[in-house]
């Protein structure tokens, strides 16, 4: 009896679930980049976008007439999305290079290369991440989450924002997450030597981002470079490959997950809304100011997060 009971229930939710569908995917989707901004004679830096998010961004800026500049760690794959943007868009002016935020040399070394190759950069969208990894370490010895979502993209951002000034009005673009409102930042074991764990790894990567990006952005005043962070929603992605349990939760609720293109919007719109060309230090979601968890909004931590964070990196910025 229990089981018929058990049998009824989970079908009618079925049902109702197959029924509501539409309506579920319509929310889940979130908010859509209604610019129309073009981009021509711009050149655009997203890293990471070989997959999900960075690549649907790369889309649709390079659909605006940007040059867009593809930093990706697996190079192979970096070219095979590069094909398929340009078999998407029509003269899309794509290239690859190879960038590895998980080693200090790469990334100085990519950054010459750069600098030496490119003369102006409009856009830099900070959009790589590693979620919910074992733990494991960066080439230079930081646990790999802070090492690649934070002190990669500080270090990179860091060796550009002398072009990103002399290329001005430029935008920084830095993609956070929800997730940093269950991060802290411990001090007192910043690489978790002491323990570890994944998840909580992970939102103390996201919320060195969004401190990251309100620190610069104070930083950045009168220069007519902003910089702004983002959540880009719940989005079916390669992401969670480290997670069983998040891969089985995002296989089983699918319906209510972004996929990458709507979770690109928030990104994009960062990128290009002309209403946004003053704006500086804020955290967007769904195309829309969203609000930054407390911790977030700490003076000191701020403050702190960044002279560790330049010291471990071996930087002063002016």
């Amino acid at each position: 009896m229990m089981l018929v009971l058990i049998c009824t229930v989970l079908g009618v939710i079925g049902l109702l679930l197959i029924l509501l569908s539409p309506h579920i995917r319509k929310y889940a989707a979130g908010g859509v980049c209604r610019s129309q901004a073009r981009l021509d004679g711009k050149t655009v830096l997203i890293t990471g976008a070989n997959t999900g998010i960075g690549k649907e961004t790369a889309i649709d800026l390079a659909s605006r007439g940007a040059r867009v500049i593809l930093a990706c760690r697996d190079v192979e794959k970096g070219e095979t999305a590069a094909t398929e943007i340009r078999t998407r868009v029509g003269g899309a002016k794509v290239e690859v290079r190879e960038l590895d935020l998980a080693d200090i040399s790469s990334i100085r070394a990519f950054a010459q290369k750069f600098l030496r190759e490119v003369n102006h950069l409009h856009i830099l969208i900070n959009n790589a991440g590693v979620m919910m990894c074992p733990y494991m370490k960066t080439a230079d010895g930081f646990e790999m989450q802070l090492g690649v979502n934070h002190l990669g993209h500080c270090l990179l951002t860091y060796l550009l924002i002398g072009l990103l000034k002399r290329s001005a009005p430029s935008r920084i673009v830095v993609v956070s997450s929800l997730a940093h409102y269950f991060g802290w930042i411990r001090f007192h074991d910043l690489m978790s030597q002491g323990s570890y764990n994944s998840g909580l790894a992970y939102c103390q990567s996201k919320l060195a981002n969004i401190l990251f990006t309100r620190e610069l952005a104070e930083r950045l005043k009168g220069s007519n470079v902003t910089v702004n962070s983002v959540h880009p929603g719940s989005v079916r992605s390669e992401l969670v490959r480290h997670s069983t349990v998040m891969s089985l939760l995002f296989t089983f609720f699918g319906m209510f997950l972004k996929t990458p293109k709507e979770g690109a919007q928030t990104s994009i719109y960062c990128a290009v809304a002309e209403e946004l060309e003053s704006i500086s230090g804020k955290h967007f979601s769904e195309c829309t100011p969203a609000m930054v968890a407390p911790q977030g909004r700490s003076e000191e931590t701020k403050r702190k997060l960044w002279d560790i964070s330049c010291e471990l990196l071996g930087i002063e910025w002016d």
